[in-house]
């Protein structure tokens, strides 16, 4: 049979029939795989290809003052940045092309490399926070770089740049140190976060959520569209932020606070606890670590023996010196000891021979027989080393720890340090060893001196109890801390006594003359000297206005300033303008320090009391000779210890 027989031609085209058909069905079943159950699959393969996703950052809120005076807002800014690479290689050669357009050296292309390595699947930032001018020269020459992006995005700026520093913080891009907290984890690497004051305490609210929008490239990876090529999700704004700061009586800090000098100013409302304002100097500009900082200006902040990193008011501890003698007096008074009119059975007389140790007093001639008022008038040493030793060592520890002198205040900034304070007369047996110590230990304790060391904001606090009805209200910014039961526990008569005592320390006492820039209100206040073992001493001031009803109180420590009466004319200056008091005449008088008052050139941070610094050692006299400056006609009393 032929193979052309029609009955083999019509079995073959069956057969092939049959094949075209299982061919047609196979792909069918292929194609409907493959464009209906797997369509997510590969539109999504198909889109990672041609799309990259850019992230929005998330505008970060603002920050303002009581009156709604910005602290900290966001400006317009651009960012340049490169799509992912095929490899680091490449990055490094479009790195080195851009760097002469950009003035970009060694050291920021490896900067941008170690940010490539830690996320080489996102968008590298090139320059954070680029000018008008590079971003202008990037676009004229767009062609010829591959994957470049610029993109506006909102910038932090600090309007009154250092006047705020310590009291707003600064951001800076999250580490991946940072990122292994729970609460940062949602940070994207490259992100921004609040790194110190109010910027890192807020930050969770403050941050808002970055958002992402995408743009699409070509297979050589050249962006192709930007608008409209996907679903943009818009970044969620954080949450502004409205703070007790009178930004107002914060600049006038900063204006008469003596140039040049070291320390921290803190005000607040005594009824409420309020900061008003928190000033710290030197200071630094925030500003320099919007977009990263340069590593030159940051040598020189770490490297500077001023430490202008350091918030004085919180992170740095000081002996109170005399500001502490309103402490004993309270301590005294609570527990009968003594009442305002009470004398002590030695009168002063330069000294007080305690064992065979002679225990000085500031004022060499000594001020005779003194009431507990005329005592705080004239900050005597010898009424309160007696008074002390009234008190007892065992009750004058146990009463400080219940005024808090061993805690933190609670105010709504991180990193404040715990003041240090004996807990016990267990704490003398470890430092010097069981029965090596006398209780001589309670002479330097009762004028501020020994193992006391407090910071600006607990020594406020103290005040802000004298100021109003006893009790304290934790200082804040934004949010009240949790309650305190810390409490004077004095009668009504005895602290308008006490508030009386402060009124002469500045009518006739040791800060008589710096009454005159509050005006015709009543000042109420403290002088205090706090030994310095590494220079001269420090100065304090703590004062509240006006006397029979406190509206303010504030409170001054100057590094180096020798005596804490050339410190009393800040205080009361920035309480007159605080009350709107006329201080005209007050406007053109510059508070001028010693001469003397630079610090050696072995200063170190002030810390806890060592044991060469311990209440052992006798205090020293001290030299009245020197001249006061001209303050004004404001005559500071001689000093006071």
């Amino acid at each position: 049979m032929s193979s052309f027989h029609p009955h083999l031609l019509d079995r073959r085209l069956r057969l092939v029939r049959m094949v075209v058909w299982v061919a047609v069905a196979a792909l069918v079943v292929v194609f409907f795989r493959t464009q209906i159950l797997e369509h997510s699959k590969y539109q999504l393969q198909s889109e990672t290809n041609r799309l990259r996703p850019i992230p929005l950052p998330a505008p970060r809120g603002i920050i303002t003052d009581r009156n709604g005076k910005l602290l900290a807002e966001n400006v317009p800014g651009y960012t340049v940045s490169l799509l992912p690479a095929a490899d680091e290689d490449s990055l490094h050669a479009t790195l080195r092309r851009i760097a002469p357009i950009v003035k970009l050296d060694s050291v920021g292309i490896e900067r941008v490399l170690v940010r490539y390595r830690r996320t080489p699947y996102l968008p590298v930032t090139v320059l954070p926070n680029a000018t008008f001018a590079a971003v202008s020269a990037l676009e004229e020459r767009r062609l010829i770089f591959p994957g470049l992006l610029i993109q506006p995005e909102p910038k932090r700026h600090y309007p009154d740049s250092s006047l705020v520093a310590h009291l707003v913080g600064y951001i800076g891009e999250v580490t991946e140190a940072e990122r292994a907290q729970r609460r940062l984890a949602p940070v994207r690497l490259g992100g921004l976060l609040g790194k110190d004051g109010l910027e890192r305490e807020y930050d969770d609210s403050l941050r808002g959520a970055d958002g992402v929008r995408f743009v699409e490239v070509s297979a050589l990876g050249r962006v192709v569209r930007e608008v409209g090529a996907a679903s943009t999700l818009p970044p969620i704004p954080g949450r502004a932020l409205s703070t007790t700061i009178d930004l107002d009586l914060q600049r006038y800090v900063a204006q008469i606070f003596p140039a040049g000098q070291r320390g921290a100013v803190l005000a607040l409302n005594p009824n409420s606890g309020e900061i008003l304002a928190l000033y710290s100097a030197p200071g630094y500009d925030p500003n320099a670590f919007v977009g990263g900082v340069d590593p030159a200006y940051w040598r020189s902040l770490t490297l500077s023996p001023a430490h202008p990193l350091l918030d004085r008011a919180i992170k740095t501890f000081y002996p109170p010196g005399s500001t502490w003698k309103l402490a004993i007096a309270t301590m005294a008074l609570k527990r009968g000891i003594v009442t305002l009119r009470s004398h002590m059975p030695i009168p002063c007389r330069g000294g007080l021979q305690y064992g065979n140790r002679f225990f000085r007093c500031w004022h060499a001639a000594g001020h005779g027989d003194l009431t507990l008022t005329d005592a705080i008038a004239q900050s005597c040493d010898v009424y309160f080393y007696q008074l002390g030793l009234k008190l007892g060592l065992t009750s004058l520890l146990e009463d400080a720890s219940g005024l808090g002198f061993r805690s933190r205040t609670g105010i709504d900034l991180p990193n404040e340090l715990t003041s240090v304070f004996p807990g016990g007369t267990d704490y003398y047996d470890r430092v010097y060893g069981p029965r090596r110590w006398t209780s001589a230990v309670t002479l330097n304790l009762a004028i501020g001196q020994g193992e006391n060391a407090q910071t600006l904001a607990n020594m406020v606090r103290f005040y802000q109890m004298l100021a109003s009805d006893g009790r304290a209200r934790p200082p804040y910014l934004v949010h009240p801390a949790a309650g305190t039961t810390a409490s004077l526990g004095l009668l009504p008569d005895q602290l308008a006594g006490l508030r009386q005592a402060m009124v002469s320390v500045v009518e006739r006492g040791t800060a008589r003359g710096a009454g005159r820039f509050g005006g015709s209100i009543a000042i109420a206040g403290k002088t205090g000297t706090a030994q310095n073992s590494h220079g001269p001493d420090h100065g304090w001031f703590i004062a509240f206005a006006p006397a029979e009803k406190p509206e303010i109180v504030v409170g001054a420590i100057i590094e180096f300033a020798r005596e804490g009466p050339y410190v009393a004319p800040l205080v009361t200056r920035v309480i007159g303008h605080y009350l709107g008091v006329d201080t005209t005449a007050a406007s053109n008088v510059r508070i001028v320090l010693p001469a003397d008052t630079a610090p050696h050139s072995r200063q170190l941070l002030p810390g806890p009391p060592s044991v060469e610094d311990s209440t052992i050692v006798p205090i020293a006299p001290t030299d009245t000779s020197v001249t006061p400056p001209d303050t004004g006609n404001a005559t500071p009393a001689p000093r006071d210890r």
